[in-house]
């Protein structure tokens, strides 16, 4: 059970802030969309079993298509050839949209310091939560959904709008 957000209650009412009730809603609703590639990918299974069980903080709903998805999460190595592909997704995903980058591949490439492979998913799409491993627990993989949740819960509803969110998405000429 998720307790009201801050505000006046009283008898037969209750008020509160529209920032805070769209926080919360989007964040107890978030639509995972896997973009999994190797080995963080059969973590991800574990963390949606009955086990770890992700559907008890909203994201039971696992997208394949980035139009009914809000949060990409990128698992395992992207090779330079996938990038625009991974691009191509997170464009085709609509606003709000959140990226987790998790394990050490999507981080920073992990243990492939190579030509071919993308040193971190940060170089062509903006990352909102990095989940450290090789490959993560599903415990960590948990741990960086509830971490996504916090950011999501106390995002503004302009913040997508403002300049400063414009000027991140044109650093990843993402119009």
């Amino acid at each position: 059970m998720v307790a009201p957000p801050e505000g006046v209650v009283g008898e037969g009412f209750f008020a509160t802030k529209l920032n805070d009730v769209v926080g919360l809603a989007r964040a107890n609703s978030l639509w995972p969309l896997p973009f999994a590639t190797s080995c963080c990918g059969i973590e991800f299974m574990a963390t949606m079993a009955s086990h770890y069980d992700l559907a008890r903080f909203g994201s039971e709903r696992v997208s394949f298509s980035p139009r009914q998805a809000d949060m990409l999460m990128v698992m395992g190595t992207i090779s330079k050839k996938m990038g625009p592909i991974l691009r191509q997704v997170y464009e085709q995903m609509s606003e709000p949209r959140w990226v987790i980058a998790v394990g050490a591949c999507a981080s920073s490439g992990g243990i492939f310091d190579t030509y071919s492979v993308l040193q971190g998913i940060d170089k062509i799409i903006p990352v909102d939560v990095y989940v450290p491993g090789c490959p993560p627990r599903p415990e960590q993989i948990v741990e960086g959904v509830m971490k996504l949740q916090e950011i999501v819960k106390n995002e503004s509803v302009r913040r997508r709008s403002s300049p400063e969110y414009q000027e991140l998405l044109a650093s990843y000429n993402i119009k």
